[in-house]
């Protein structure tokens, strides 16, 4: 049976029910072609890139250097000043998340921040209750993918593994507690620092008419 045959039968609240499931169902559909899309587009830009003349790759190449070297350099520098004793985190952080194009800079900030917060989270649990046990650290990652899976943030999933798994098997002075706050810190940090760095650079490159 249709969700129109079941309007007609049962009345104006089954109409307006299968209407909102028919306009649910929709928009899953254009969400799930609009993903495709975006796919297919990363897919073409990066054959695109392969392609190019040695001289564009050259070019791109030396400003996303020097716009990551940039970037790191400014997170790692205040974390001694910051309290912060692991401060290299922080440009590891800067590293991962400094992109050409601010749009998948902002998409690859919050997958570090999430991670991190998530797997910082559930390995202090699971260090808390068990202990630094390799049973805890196994169900801490197994939780740490999950929990990123049922808040739809899927990427995520391997910086929360990583981020437990600094938690639990790096050795380390000081509470677990302690640890997870510096780690939170630093990874915040750095996400703060490249997404600044790429909007500056971004910016100036549209203010010079510079293309990359």
């Amino acid at each position: 049976m249709s969700a129109r045959e079941t309007a007609e039968r049962g009345g104006p609240q089954a109409g307006e029910g299968a209407e909102a499931a028919l306009s649910a169902e929709a928009a899953r559909a254009r969400e799930a072609r609009d993903v495709s899309r975006i796919g297919w587009l990363r897919d073409q830009l990066r054959r695109v890139a392969k392609r190019l003349p040695l001289h564009r790759r050259l070019t791109r190449g030396t400003a996303h250097g020097l716009m990551s070297a940039c970037a790191a350099l400014v997170a790692y520098l205040p974390t001694q000043a910051l309290g912060l004793r692991e401060g290299f985190w922080s440009a590891i952080t800067a590293l991962a998340v400094a992109q050409t194009e601010f749009g998948a800079t902002r998409s690859t900030a919050r997958d570090q921040f999430t991670g991190a917060a998530i797997g910082g989270l559930i390995g202090l649990g699971a260090a808390m209750a068990a202990g630094p046990s390799l049973p805890a650290y196994a169900l801490a990652v197994l939780l740490s993918i999950l929990a990123c899976w049922l808040v739809n943030v899927a990427s995520a999933g391997r910086l929360a593994a990583i981020t437990a798994t600094i938690l639990l098997l790096v050795p380390h002075v000081g509470s677990v507690e302690r640890m997870l706050g510096s780690r939170v810190f630093e990874v915040g940090w750095g996400v703060c620092v490249a997404i600044a760095t790429v909007w500056v650079v971004t910016r100036v490159n549209r203010r010079l008419g510079v293309r990359f």
